[in-house]
C-alpha cells in the first residue's frame, strides 16, 4: 500500500483507506462478523487510516473499532457535532469535551488520534468559539491533533485560516471537482491534509447502480435521496440518482482499458498531489481488494484530466443539488 503525508499531523497514512460509516448500519444492516471481516481485510491490505464518527450507528461504529484489536500504526479518525446533544444550536466546550470522551471510550484509547468537527453549521464557525474550544482540548490532551469535515468550498476555506486545523475531510470525485481549483492548493500552503470522503458519490461511481436499483428503507441512499434528513450533497454528491446513472453510462465511455469504473474514479482523486487519503466505504471484505487496487494503477494522461474537467462543468456541476 502506497502512503502519504497527512498534513501537519506528521501521520503517514494509506492513500486509501476505510470510510467506517456503514458499520454503524446506516447503509442497512451490517452484522457482527461482517464488521469485523472488513476491518481484518482492511488491516490485511495496509489500510492505515480509518474514519468514523459518534453518530454512525449511534456509536456503534466506534464501538465495533474499539472493540478490534488494531494494526500496529493505524490512526483512527473520528467525528464530532451533528449529535443530539451538538446539533444544531447547542455547542459548548463542556458539550464538545463530553462527546470527545465517549467517543475516546467506545474506541478504548485515552487520547484521540484525530478528532474532526462533523459538518457543524456555516454560523457556528463563522462564529469562531469552537475553534478555540479544540485547540484547548488538544492542550488538555484528550486529543493529538483536530480537523473539519465540511460539506462546501466556502466552509473549507473558512477552517482552512484557523492555525489549529491540521485536516480537512471534504466531498471530492469526478462528480464533485470544485475543490481543485482553489480548495486543494489553499491547504497544501497550509499543510492541512485532505481527506476525501464519497469517493465513489455513495456508490454512483462504482458503476454497478442501473436505474432500477432500489435501496433499504434504512439506507441513506432511500431516506437522504433528496435531502430529507440532512444535506442532499452527502448522498450521490447532491445528483438525482436516475441522471446520476446516465452520467455514469457516460464515463465508462472515458475510462481507460482495463480499469474498472470504481478504480478509475479513486485513480481520479489520487491524482490530486494535495490528496492525504481517500476513505473508501465497503459493504463486503472482498471489495477493499478492488479499492487498494486503484493505487497501483498509474496515473491518468492529463489530456484525459482536462477532459474529464470541461465535461464535469458541461455536464454535471447544473445537476448538483446542495451546493458545492
Amino acid at each position: 500500500m502506497k502512503t502519504r503525508r497527512l498534513g501537519k499531523t506528521g501521520y503517514t497514512v494509506s492513500e486509501i483507506g476505510l470510510g467506517c460509516w456503514q458499520l454503524g448500519g446506516d447503509f442497512g444492516p451490517v452484522g457482527e462478523e461482517t464488521a469485523k471481516a472488513i476491518l481484518d481485510a482492511a488491516n490485511a491490505a495496509g489500510i492505515s487510516f480509518w474514519d468514523t464518527a459518534d453518530v454512525y450507528g449511534g456509536g456503534l461504529s466506534e464501538s465495533r473499532i474499539g472493540a478490534h484489536a488494531k494494526a500496529r500504526g493505524t490512526h483512527v479518525a473520528t467525528k464530532l457535532g451533528r449529535a443530539a446533544t451538538l446539533y444544531p444550536d447547542k455547542y459548548s466546550k463542556d458539550a464538545v469535551r463530553a462527546s470527545l470522551e465517549g467517543s475516546a471510550q467506545r474506541l478504548g484509547v485515552k487520547k484521540l488520534d484525530l478528532a474532526q468537527l462533523h459538518c457543524v453549521p456555516m454560523p457556528v464557525l463563522r462564529d469562531g468559539a469552537i475553534f478555540g474550544w479544540m485547540d484547548e482540548l488538544q492542550a488538555e490532551g484528550l486529543v493529538r491533533h483536530w480537523g473539519a469535515s465540511v460539506e462546501t468550498i466556502d466552509e473549507g476555506l473558512l477552517c482552512l485560516e484557523q492555525p489549529g486545523c491540521a485536516t480537512l475531510q471534504i466531498i471530492f470525485n469526478l462528480f464533485r471537482q470544485d475543490a481543485a481549483k482553489e480548495l486543494l492548493p489553499r491547504a497544501a500552503e497550509k499543510d492541512v491534509g485532505i481527506i476525501v470522503r464519497l469517493p465513489l458519490a455513495s456508490g454512483l461511481l462504482s458503476g454497478k447502480f442501473g436505474k432500477d436499483t432500489r435501496f433499504a428503507e434504512t439506507d441513506h441512499r432511500n431516506f437522504n435521496a433528496d435531502g430529507k434528513a440532512f444535506s442532499v450533497g452527502e448522498t450521490f454528491s447532491g445528483i438525482p440518482f436516475q441522471r446520476g446513472v446516465e452520467l455514469v453510462q457516460a464515463l465508462k465511455g472515458l475510462a481507460p482499458e482495463a480499469m474498472e469504473m470504481s478504480q478509475f474514479a479513486l485513480r481520479w482523486i489520487l491524482d490530486h498531489p494535495q490528496v492525504s487519503t481517500v476513505i473508501a466505504g465497503v459493504s463486503k471484505p472482498e471489495q477493499i481488494a478492488d479499492n487498494v487496487a486503484a493505487s497501483e494503477h498509474k496515473s491518468l494522461f492529463p489530456a484525459l484530466m482536462g477532459q474529464l474537467s470541461e465535461w464535469y462543468e458541461r455536464e454535471v456541476k447544473p445537476e448538483i443539488r446542495g451546493g458545492v
